[in-house]
């Protein structure tokens, strides 16, 4: 249907501009010209040539003007015009606006993945998002999850295509790209709508962007939603996952919102209120006292469930001397570890310290 309005603009261009001119997709298929067409190598030439995510550039090649026609995440259409003096660079630009007004147009009106773009950004009533998934023949009530996948560790590539590829079914798995460094994917699944389903989803985007671009991701997923009004909800809870994980989870590259135990609790409490609970725990001084081997001997201690034996044997120290260690911090922090209601209220109080500590982004 584009193309239809791309002949358009070029029909009424030919009355003012003296030149043969056209517009192609990104594969080398005319769209649209005013006269014979440009030869098929010709086009893949200019395509080939065409400068690198900077599509306001004009540039010549093989006696033709062309422009790349901007697009997320890569440009589509490429404007071309036979000759290269100033009058084909103004024709150029003159096509290309155009173009790119009509392309925004039909994007927003007939593209899917915009559509369900706006919806995560919140950009769309809910009485025009159900009335458009109508329009656009889009399913409003079929189970779907939102995958935010973030690079950690740059490549010489990006993994947008990667995750396309992976997912080629435009008309229910949609990719967004928001950054070179975040990508959404909204998944639909199909059948298995399972913990285990969606994290195995989450499990080969990993695999395969680390074995096709060696660049370094995390993935943060949101809850299973059953309703595509729900999409905006679930695309805040990836990003919650991801942010919470950075703090409690730093080892984990997968990070499922059902799954923050209480991270996700102490994410959502107020700053100031943070503050508050650790001055009322530390009342004696605070956790910028103990040094890193006190520190290790806290979370070995916790690890083993508060067993001073099982400890003291994972640290290479004897009894005594953990029993030691544990007397100097309950000096220092007036708690005692080897009680379980102090230990929790400890083990609570080092979690929120560790979360003001890493500047927290609320979403």
């Amino acid at each position: 249907m584009i193309s239809k309005a791309f002949q358009n603009i070029v029909s009424q261009m030919s009355d003012v501009f003296p030149k043969k001119f056209g517009i192609a997709d990104s594969t080398g298929l005319v769209l649209a010209s005013n006269g014979t067409e440009i030869m098929e190598d010709l086009l893949e030439n200019i395509i080939e040539n065409a400068p690198e995510n900077d599509s306001d550039k004009i540039f010549v090649i093989n006696g033709y003007t062309a422009r790349m026609i901007d697009g997320r995440p890569y440009p589509e259409y490429v404007v071309y015009v036979e000759g290269t003096d100033e009058v084909s660079k103004y024709c150029c630009n003159a096509v290309c606006v155009a173009a790119n007004n009509v392309r925004r147009y039909y994007d927003e009106k007939y593209d899917k993945t915009i559509f369900m773009q706006n919806i995560i950004f919140d950009n769309i009533l809910a009485f025009d998002l159900h009335q458009k998934a109508l329009e656009l023949h889009v399913d409003v009530e079929v189970a779907r999850a939102v995958f935010y996948i973030k690079v950690v560790k740059k490549g010489e590539t990006g993994i947008y295509e990667v995750i396309r590829n992976m997912f080629p079914d435009k008309e229910k798995d949609f990719v967004i790209n928001i950054d070179s460094n975040n990508i959404v994917l909204i998944k639909e699944l199909k059948r298995d709508k399972s913990a285990k389903a969606v994290d195995a989803i989450a499990r080969q985007i990993l695999d395969n962007v680390h074995s096709e671009t060696l660049i370094g991701i995390i993935v943060g997923v949101s809850s299973v939603c059953e309703n595509i009004s729900k999409l905006n909800t679930a695309y805040k809870e990836a990003q919650i996952a991801l942010e919470v994980g950075k703090v409690f989870d730093e080892e984990k590259s997968i990070l499922n919102y059902d799954n923050l135990g209480i991270g996700r609790l102490i994410y959502q409490l107020p700053i100031k209120l943070c503050e508050l609970f650790l001055h009322e725990v530390f009342k004696k001084g605070d956790l910028s006292l103990l040094d890193s081997e006190t520190i290790l001997t806290i979370n070995k201690f916790f690890e083993n469930d508060l067993n001073v034996s099982e400890t003291s044997r994972q640290l290479f120290v004897h009894r005594n001397t953990l029993v030691y260690r544990l007397e100097k911090i309950y000096k220092l922090t007036g708690l005692d570890l080897r009680k379980f209601d102090q230990a929790i209220v400890f083990k609570v109080a080092m979690m929120v310290h560790k979360y003001l500590t890493s500047n927290p982004m609320k979403i």
